[in-house]
């Protein structure tokens, strides 16, 4: 019986490393972005690496019960939940590309941009209206397009001509993969 129960861990914590392995870079990504942290130098995302960290062992003690959901989708919606308590307390500039967005806009903007989460499940997840959701994006890609002109600063201006959520904007920071 002990043996099955040590076969069974064993098994359990290999295919976590696999899930890790391969979407661990993508989520750290994620993080990074969701903290607004510069990307360079390396290590310097303290903070992503703490919330994924924590996003990580979350999704690891609920494995067992994961089995007709995505180790993905649960961990994405993790960090979410867990960037989002953390957002409201510690509001402080880090430099990252996206620090000038407020925590809800860089949150609904990594979402529907970076992570191609749909409109109507974005707003599931953070308890909004589609509609809150959509005018949250386009306020966030306008913040975004104007501070790369150095022009308007947060919640000035609406979106331009031709922009929304429905994917990455020329000249986004999720257009290209550029880090933050």
């Amino acid at each position: 019986m002990r043996e099955r129960q040590t076969h069974r861990d064993r098994l359990r914590a290999q295919e976590f490393e696999a899930f890790v392995a391969g979407a661990g870079g993508r989520l750290l990504h994620t993080a990074t972005l969701l903290t607004a942290e510069p990307a360079t130098p390396a290590g310097a995302n303290v903070r992503a690496g703490r919330l994924l960290c924590a996003a990580l062992a979350r999704t690891y003690a609920e494995w067992d019960g994961l089995r007709g959901e995505d180790p993905y989708d649960r961990t994405r919606q993790e960090l979410a939940v867990r960037f989002a308590r953390e957002a409201w307390r510690h509001r402080r500039p880090l430099g990252g590309v996206l620090d000038r967005l407020a925590p809800l806009e860089r949150l609904v903007l990594v979402l529907r941009l970076y992570e191609e989460v749909g409109e109507d499940q974005t707003a599931a997840l953070l308890g909004l209206s589609a509609d809150r959701v959509r005018a949250v994006c386009d306020r966030s890609i306008a913040v975004m397009r104007s501070a790369g002109r150095g022009t308007a600063g947060p919640g000035r201006g609406g979106p331009a001509a031709g922009s929304g959520c429905g994917g990455p904007a020329a000249g986004s920071p999720f257009a290209s993969g550029a880090a933050p």
